[in-house]
């Protein structure tokens, strides 16, 4: 499965209601290191059927940013019954994002 695009009108469903953990990863197309997370975290998403995997385009969704409290991007959430359980900033490897699920 890829990661679905999380917008306001599918937040609540997609990532409050989901009975998985839920890994977000905030970007823009324009910044440098959110491109190097991006094939990391479409990866674990199709490896991954045991959580959901979601992005959010800052730029699209600026509210959602600031909910967060997202200040810097690439910016990588992980949710649990619609509670944040990790927050990190910046581009990570593979196995430090995994780490975090």
């Amino acid at each position: 499965m890829s990661a679905i695009n999380i917008n306001r009108n599918n937040f609540q469903n997609e990532v409050m209601n989901s009975d998985r953990k839920v890994l977000l990863d905030f970007w823009a197309p324009w910044c440098g290191p959110c491109r190097m997370v991006v094939p990391i975290v479409e990866e674990i998403a199709r490896e991954r059927s045991d959580i959901k995997v979601g992005k959010i385009n800052v730029d699209e969704q600026p509210e959602l940013a600031s909910q967060f409290g997202v200040m810097s991007i690439p910016t990588l959430v992980v949710m649990e019954n619609g509670k944040i359980i990790q927050q990190i900033s910046g581009a990570r490897p593979k196995n430090a994002i995994l780490g975090m699920l």
